[in-house]
């Protein structure tokens, strides 16, 4: 059975996946456009932290970090490369929104990439509600970016298996 549960960004294997993250972040897009954090910046108090796991084996991470009174931003969602197509970035996200919609935030936002490596995470977004939206928080326009929020308070769900 997979486990979410909050966890530790230095954890080692944590530390790892993160780090991949970020490597595939720069290989990816400009490094002007990569707003990816590790695990140091994960590590603050305005965020929430929590690992996937089955078996206590790491099959992917994602956090929440909180903007102001009404708005938080999903960040480092990612998942093991084992664990890719076995749903955990849906458990995650589904986790993620579940938790915002209980803390009473009015909107959840998120960047992602243009680029083709990040089409399946925008598929996954717009699986789950997500639409585009302009720049938020410390954000400009950026044509490597894409935008997107949810509305958790408003009992936005998931219909993807």
């Amino acid at each position: 059975m997979i486990r979410i549960d909050l966890d530790d960004p230095a954890r080692p294997d944590v530390h790892q996946l993160l780090s991949e993250h970020l490597a595939d972040m720069f290989a990816t897009s400009p490094a002007e456009s990569v707003h990816a954090l590790d695990h140091s910046a994960l590590s603050h108090g305005s965020i929430t932290f929590w690992t996937a796991r089955e078996d206590g084996v790491l099959l992917g991470c994602g956090a929440l970090k909180t903007l102001s009174a009404g708005q938080a931003e999903i960040k480092s969602m990612r998942t093991t490369a084992n664990a890719r197509g076995r749903g955990v970035a849906t458990l995650m996200l589904e986790h993620i929104v579940s938790e915002a919609r209980g803390r009473g935030f009015e909107r959840v936002s998120l960047e992602t990439g243009t680029e083709d490596y990040f089409a399946p995470a925008r598929r996954l977004y717009a699986r789950h509600g997500f639409t585009e939206c302009p720049p938020f928080g410390d954000y400009t326009m950026d044509p490597n970016s894409v935008f997107l929020r949810s509305f958790p308070a408003l009992g936005t769900t998931s219909t993807a298996t």
